[in-house]
Formats: C-alpha cells, sequence, structure tokens
C-alpha cells in the first residue's frame, strides 16, 4: 500500500483513525477521506476552481448535515415512516430526518462511519466497511467497498456490497458540483438524460409513478440553468444498466459528464446550504445554490414502491454501483 499519499488526520468520534488520502496527477486530484468515504476535494490541471464543494477543515465531516461529498447509504434517500417489510418481517429503521422517516440510512448511516484504507496507490483507493445485522434496523450483516480512481481527467467512483442475509442496498455518491467556483450555480446549465421523473410530497416521499418531464420544470433534456427548486430523482431506467451518460453540467466553458448504471440520478439544487457556517474550500462559509448534487441511486423509497429490486440484495450475490465524472474543456 503506498503511504506517501496517507496523511493521518487524528482519531474520529468513532474511535477509528482519521485518514486523507491523496490521489491523481496532472490531470484530475481528488482528495478522499476516511470518514464518511467523503470526497473532500476534486481539482483539474490548469482550473483554478474546485469543481466539488468541500470543508476546508476535515474534522467538519464529523457534523455534516448537507452531507457534503459522503457515500450515503446503507439506503440512500427516504424511506417513508422509516419503516419496511421484507420477506414477511416488518423493520423499523431509524427515523433521522424530522423523526419521521429514514434518510440516507439513519443518523449513523455509511456518511457518519469510519472506514477503513484496504489499499491504495497514486492514482486510487479502495475503502472498506462492514455493518452488522440491525445496524439502524436494517437486516444483514453487509461488507461494503468505495473505490475513487483517477485517469487522465476522469474519477471513476465504484461501489460495491455483499450480504448474509436479504437485505437492501443503495450507497451513493452524494458530492455537490460547482465547476467555477462562483457563490451560486446560477451560471451553470445541467442536460439529464430522462424522460421521466417522481413526483413526491411534502416529505419529499414519491406519491406515486414516474411522470412525463414534458412541459414541466423539470424537463432538462436540453440543457438549461436550474432556475425552479428542484430536489427530484430522476428516471434513467427501470433498472440498473450498463455505464451510460446520465447528466451533463456546464459552466465557465467546463463541462462535466457523468455516466452511471444507477436507474435514477436524484438532483439537488442545494438551496439549504447555506444553514452551515462551516468555511469551505474557497475559504467562506457556503451559500444557498452554492453547489448542486447529482446523486445516482436507486428510486427513493424503494422498500416500499413497485421497484423494491432496484435496491434488493440478496444473499451472497454482489451489489455493484459504477460513476465516472469526465472533465473536457470548451473548444
Amino acid at each position: 500500500m503506498a503511504r506517501r499519499n496517507i496523511t493521518d488526520l487524528g482519531i474520529a468520534p468513532d474511535g477509528k483513525i482519521f485518514q486523507s488520502i491523496r490521489i491523481g496527477a496532472g490531470g484530475l486530484t481528488a482528495r478522499i477521506l476516511t470518514f464518511g468515504a467523503a470526497l473532500q476535494e476534486l481539482r483539474l490541471g490548469g482550473h483554478a476552481a474546485p469543481v466539488v464543494l468541500g470543508y476546508a477543515e476535515p474534522e467538519a465531516y464529523f457534523d455534516n448535515p448537507g452531507y457534503l461529498g459522503a457515500i450515503v447509504g446503507r439506503v440512500a434517500n427516504r424511506i417513508a415512516d422509516g419503516r419496511f417489510v421484507l420477506d414477511g418481517k416488518t423493520h423499523q429503521i431509524d427515523r433521522n430526518e424530522n423523526g419521521v422517516q429514514s434518510l440516507h440510512g439513519g443518523r449513523a448511516g455509511t456518511s457518519a462511519r469510519s472506514w477503513q484504507v484496504l489499499e491504495a496507490g497514486d492514482d486510487h483507493v479502495t475503502l472498506g466497511l462492514t455493518l452488522k445485522d440491525g445496524d439502524m434496523g436494517f437486516p444483514g450483516h453487509i461488507d461494503l467497498r468505495c473505490r475513487y480512481s483517477t485517469r487522465g481527467s476522469t474519477l471513476t467512483i465504484l461501489l460495491t456490497g455483499r450480504s448474509e442475509a436479504l437485505t437492501y442496498c443503495n450507497l451513493a455518491s452524494h458530492a455537490y458540483y460547482n465547476l467555477t467556483g462562483a457563490p451560486d450555480i446560477s451560471d451553470h446549465k445541467l442536460c439529464v438524460n430522462a424522460e421521466t421523473y417522481l413526483p413526491v410530497d411534502d416529505r419529499q416521499i414519491p406519491t406515486g409513478s414516474p411522470a412525463p418531464v414534458a412541459d414541466t420544470p423539470f424537463d432538462f433534456r436540453r440543457a438549461r440553468p436550474v432556475a425552479d427548486p428542484v430536489d427530484h430523482n430522476f428516471c434513467r431506467a427501470p433498472s440498473r444498466t450498463a455505464l451510460a451518460p446520465a447528466a451533463t453540467l456546464e459552466a465557465g466553458g467546463l463541462r462535466m459528464t457523468l455516466e452511471t448504471t444507477e436507474p435514477g440520478l436524484q438532483v439537488y439544487d442545494g438551496a439549504f446550504l447555506g444553514a452551515s457556517k462551516t468555511k469551505g474550500l474557497r475559504g467562506d462559509p457556503y451559500g444557498p445554490h452554492a453547489g448542486i448534487a447529482l446523486e445516482p441511486q436507486a428510486w427513493p423509497d424503494a422498500p416500499n414502491q413497485s421497484w423494491a429490486a432496484q435496491a434488493l440484495l440478496r444473499p451472497g450475490e454482489p451489489w455493484r454501483s459504477e460513476t465516472r465524472l469526465a472533465f473536457t474543456r470548451a473548444e
């Protein structure tokens, strides 16, 4: 294991060693933290601003209400009433959002745990985390892996899992993107390759089947600014696919193309980022809409919906999610 790119930062709140890992050279460089397997920083050579939001001080990730850069799970997004039935048994999981529902795996989900560096090199790092049966109320002892790797101007995030029992798994990267370093993303244009989206109620729980994006504020089939509030799942496929383009984000002569295997892409405009007064990578706290989160994942509330199979993990079977971020400059 390459130690020269690993820095010991101290001890995390859970008593585990807290480390920072730097990967990449030339084209794209990234800094990853073991706490939450968080992507703290991502920079493109020759480009002044970092292209993701991150806290300047690593210890800020111990209290990360906006989930900046973290890997969220074991089930990303929301589960209505923090409850689901699996194999005839009702499971009550941690209701960490307003005491009503589960969000991103509960208050001690994967974003609030120390992952372990399993292997690292100059252009990659693999982190591991084991969750016990019953953790946050979820069934099944599960072994998780997160691998970040760079090649040229591309970052790949590979998430895998294996369980000893029937359970649900839906990890997701919760990075926020800002390509220019501007105070907000009003100068950015987003394109999402999806014909439908999921309407939600005031709890952000899906109200039914996917609806067409045509003639709605959620039509991003052609690149345009994010002018209306959005915190919705865009339905790119009914099930996991081969790696394929899901979205592009453009600003300041830079384009980011996001490819993923995941059936959904949760798009969140960062409206509530201003709630934190923690300094970001630019030196000041982030304000509302300072970045946009593009989260590849299964569709929300999967355990209680007709699309439950998107997140179902059977004993001994591998779970795998891959996302690639490619950066190019406008000619």
